[in-house]
């Protein structure tokens, strides 16, 4: 820790950000599951392909996003022209990290014709192997869409491919990954909470496990959450089964509702890895910037619009 960071106060800090965001002509973005303090300084909050289409649509020269790897990657994908920062360039995402490149190829290989479906939660390089991207908000619309003759490999989240081809009724080819922090919502803390809390509404990320999910009131993704919460009346109870991040910002859009965590496990340390002072360091010394090599990003975009050509509805493209 620099001897700035241990005399400057947060004021002072957040005082320099502003300056340094005029300066460098910046906009900082945040993901649901950040910090408080990190959603409080941000220019938009949201969820990662929102974020990655504000940054592609706002006239800011650089883009620091505060998220973990593979959003910056799809930030850069969209925004070739810009300047994307990560502020803490180790923050990564382990369902990203449980598919590669090389085991798409693999896997295509062993079913040819099957269309890949590779949710947002992913590389760069993947995103690149695959046809079509999706979000947990839009992945159902997506396996909807998809001709019913052809096969389908939907990767890395087994939970999230789990509940799209239970709703579409497809059988599809499920990637043996997961997000270890939502798979953390086990049936017995859903009964648990469910006894702590009787008259609430369980909302529940279709990234947590079946078991769990056929316990839920409502499933949705962190973006559909905050629609279903603001569209309940004053004094509405719920019990959120997703990152605890976003809990910081149900309750500033709904404060006269009450949030509860499903479970104090639900914490993902990568998304809690930056700081202020990250940001800050991040802009002052424009390090840590997101890049993607050009045959990449062209084949990873067109996956990601295609998706949009599958949905034809921008609005539901939230993860």
């Amino acid at each position: 820790m620099s001897q700035s960071q241990n005399t400057q106060s947060p004021k002072e800090i957040l005082q320099e950000i502003e300056t340094l965001k005029r300066e460098r002509n910046a906009v900082i973005i945040a993901h649901n599951y950040q910090p408080s303090e990190i959603q409080d300084l941000a220019d938009y909050t949201g969820d990662s392909l929102d974020l990655s289409r504000i940054a592609a649509q706002t006239s800011a020269s650089v883009i620091v996003f505060c998220g973990v790897k593979f959003m910056g990657e799809t930030a850069a994908i969209l925004s070739p022209g810009k300047t994307v920062l990560l502020p803490v360039p180790e923050a990564g995402c382990t369902l990203a990290d449980h598919a590669s490149a090389e085991e798409i190829r693999e896997m295509k290989k062993k079913h040819p014709g099957a269309l890949v479906v590779t949710y947002v939660n992913s590389s760069a390089a993947v995103k690149a192997e695959s046809d079509i991207c999706c979000t947990s908000a839009n992945a159902v619309d997506i396996v909807k869409a998809i001709d019913p003759s052809r096969q389908i490999i939907f990767a890395p989240d087994y939970n999230l491919g789990h509940y799209a081809a239970k709703k579409t009724k497809r059988d599809m080819i499920l990637w043996n990954g997961c997000c270890p922090t939502h798979a953390l919502l086990s049936t017995l803390a859903v009964e648990e909470a469910r006894k702590k809390w009787p008259k609430a509404i369980f909302m529940m990320h279709p990234e947590c496990r079946p078991q769990a999910l056929e316990l839920a009131d409502y499933i949705g993704s962190t973006s559909a959450m905050i629609r279903y919460a603001k569209q309940q009346p004053a004094g509405t109870e719920f019990i959120v089964g997703t990152e605890i991040g976003l809990l910081h910002r149900l309750r500033k859009d709904n404060p006269e509702k009450t949030f509860h965590v499903a479970s104090e496990f639900l914490v993902c340390p990568m998304m809690k890895m930056i700081s202020p002072h990250d940001v800050r360091d991040s802009l002052k010394k424009m390090q840590h910037v997101v890049s993607v090599p050009e045959d990449i990003r062209v084949k990873a975009k067109a996956a990601v619009e295609a998706m949009l050509l599958y949905t034809g509805n921008p609005a539901k493209t939230a993860d």
